[in-house]
């Protein structure tokens, strides 16, 4: 791919930054769309909750990572916020694009998580059932940017370096040397953000549509978990607590809503075929990102 100058926001973020860091390392000039300059790019001034449009006039295309996130209920006043930021931001966006071609990081999330999730094509509905404000505004604005002829990618689960939340939970979650699971061990995929990253570049050359994007192969959720609590020095023993007890706990201990529980216990694999039919293979992997924080932590290699 030739060298672009690619408009990009959420740079400051987690997913962001680790695009703005190889985007340029590939010489490609980053605008950086945001309220502050991003370690990577140039700093173009943009608040996603303002009223207003950036100047995109010298861009060649447009990777939109930018996103408020957070577990809050459906019809929350958090909501409000999710929505001017996933959502009319998102419009305001695609109309400043004005046809370049434009790549919407959205999430997994957009799913709906009544039907089986065994094996999720881009085609597993998105029109309902969200246990989350989070997942109900990213599925409009998911609709939205397949409406503009975008390129949405949809992962799942992001960790790697700098990650905020995935594995930061499990950890908080340990007691007395325990970490309680709702149910039994499940298949789960899970997005290396180095994959994401390489996808939203790869991206602006593949036909409009959605796309899922996760590492190569699924995980088993007790293993993974295991071997996320041994890379930070944690020894936990796993409980599985039956999914009805465990849904008791939802309001009662910090972090157990309804959307957390359901992300841990039910199934969730995405079928990438439609990724890996545009020729991308991710090649990172949990096995690389757990060696690379083995070797951070204190006493690691």
């Amino acid at each position: 791919m030739p060298p672009l100058t690619l408009a990009l926001t959420g740079a400051t973020g987690f997913c962001g930054s680790h695009l703005a860091a190889l985007a340029t390392a590939r010489g490609h000039r980053v605008l950086a769309l945001g309220r502050r300059p991003a370690r990577h790019g140039a700093h173009l001034p943009w608040d996603a909750t303002a009223a207003g449009v950036p100047d995109l006039s010298e861009v060649d295309a447009v990777v939109h990572c930018a996103a408020a996130v957070g577990d809050h209920p459906p019809g929350s006043p958090q909501e409000r916020v999710q929505h001017a930021v996933n959502v009319t931001a998102t419009a305001r966006l695609l109309a400043a694009a004005g046809g370049r071609p434009f790549v919407f990081v959205s999430s997994a999330s957009v799913y709906d998580p009544r039907p089986d999730r065994s094996s999720v094509t881009e085609r597993h509905p998105t029109g309902g059932g969200h246990l989350n404000a989070y997942g109900r505004t990213k599925a409009e604005a998911d609709r939205l940017a397949l409406a503009a002829g975008a390129v949405v990618l949809r992962p799942r689960a992001v960790y790697g370096p700098g990650d905020p939340h995935l594995a930061p939970r499990p950890l908080a979650s340990v007691r007395g040397g325990t970490l309680a699971l709702p149910g039994p061990d499940v298949p789960l995929s899970l997005t290396a953000v180095e994959n994401l990253a390489a996808a939203c570049l790869a991206a602006l050359d593949w036909p409009p549509g959605a796309y899922n994007i996760a590492d190569r192969s699924p995980y088993r959720r007790d293993d993974a978990l295991r071997r996320v609590l041994a890379a930070h020095g944690v020894r936990a023993r796993l409980l599985h607590v039956p999914y009805r007890l465990a849904a008791l706990a939802i309001g009662r201990r910090d972090g157990v809503t309804r959307y957390a529980l359901d992300q841990l216990a039910r199934p969730v694999v995405l079928d990438t075929t439609r990724s890996r039919l545009q020729g991308f293979t991710p090649d990172r992997d949990l096995g690389h990102h757990l060696t690379h924080l083995a070797g951070q932590l204190p006493g690691g290699g």
